[in-house]
């Protein structure tokens, strides 16, 4: 069994991609029409949680069994408190992500940005697929690009290497937005490795999204206004995102440092 894992477990991240590319595909079948019906979200909601449940089972049955050493990775949820606090502190990491990739990106193009507006339509179909970027397509993408991939390694250095080879696969399904996408698998491939526990990341990944649903319905409503470029995709919020966010984040910190107090108290 040695030699066996010694053989594959330098192709985990390919194999690993392979794998989640082929789920991401099959999952996103219904929506392939572009209708965006409920029919089809939900179909591919199905679909997704189908994919999760055949993912959890391989890194809790499987992967352990031949490397011994992904069993060091939790799979158990975090105290509920460090779970809140993780998604309080995502909205900053959406605000530092946007305004990164759009510094770097000016000083090689000019950048057209845009205000964002929405018809009663086009906020429709973000809720609906909202749901699934928050509740499922975190679970499966940490899975497969992170603990499928990353777990397999002892070393620490070797998890930074592979971290940096997800992000790279990773950004490169979003296409357009691969400055972003590659900032924000490097930042949960870093707290996955940091933290050894995957719902660190699912949370992270899951609070991003649920940021920005939340700021559709946020710039549709008229409170306030989002300004975006479409190549790269960038998306800069106004000036009370940014207090906001920050805000957030001392209370998430607080509960995260804190954790252990605060659940004794209860």
């Amino acid at each position: 069994m040695s030699k066996w894992a010694n053989f594959i477990r330098p192709l985990m991240p390919i194999l690993s991609a392979i794998y989640g590319l082929l789920l991401i595909y099959v999952t996103a079948m219904p929506m392939a029409d572009g209708s965006g019906t409920i029919g089809a979200e939900a179909a591919t909601w199905m679909l997704t949680l189908a994919a999760i449940v055949l993912t959890y089972f391989l890194v809790k049955r499987v992967e352990p069994r031949v490397f011994p050493g992904a069993s060091r990775f939790s799979l158990k949820f975090p105290a509920l408190t460090v779970a809140a606090g993780l998604l309080l502190m995502a909205p900053l990491w959406m605000v530092v992500e946007g305004g990164t990739v759009y510094g770097l990106t000016s000083l090689m193009q000019d950048i057209q940005l845009e205000p964002i507006t929405y018809s009663t339509d086009e906020l429709r179909e973000d809720l609906l697929s909202g749901i699934h970027a928050v509740l499922l397509a975190p679970v499966l993408e940490e899975l497969c690009y992170r603990q499928l991939a990353i777990s397999p390694f002892r070393r620490r250095g070797s998890q930074v290497v592979v971290c940096v080879v997800m992000a790279l696969l990773f950004g490169s399904l979003h296409v357009r937005n691969f400055p972003g996408a590659f900032l924000s698998a490097m930042v949960y491939g870093l707290v996955f490795i940091w933290s050894r526990n995957i719902w660190y990341a699912i949370l992270l990944h899951a609070g991003h999204n649920l940021t920005a649903t939340l700021l559709a319905v946020y710039c549709a409503s008229g409170l306030g206004e989002l300004q975006m470029s479409k190549t790269p995709v960038i998306i800069l919020p106004d000036t009370k995102v940014i207090i906001a966010s920050a805000l957030t984040t001392l209370i998430g910190l607080y509960l995260i440092l804190n954790h252990k107090a605060l659940n004794k108290s209860k």
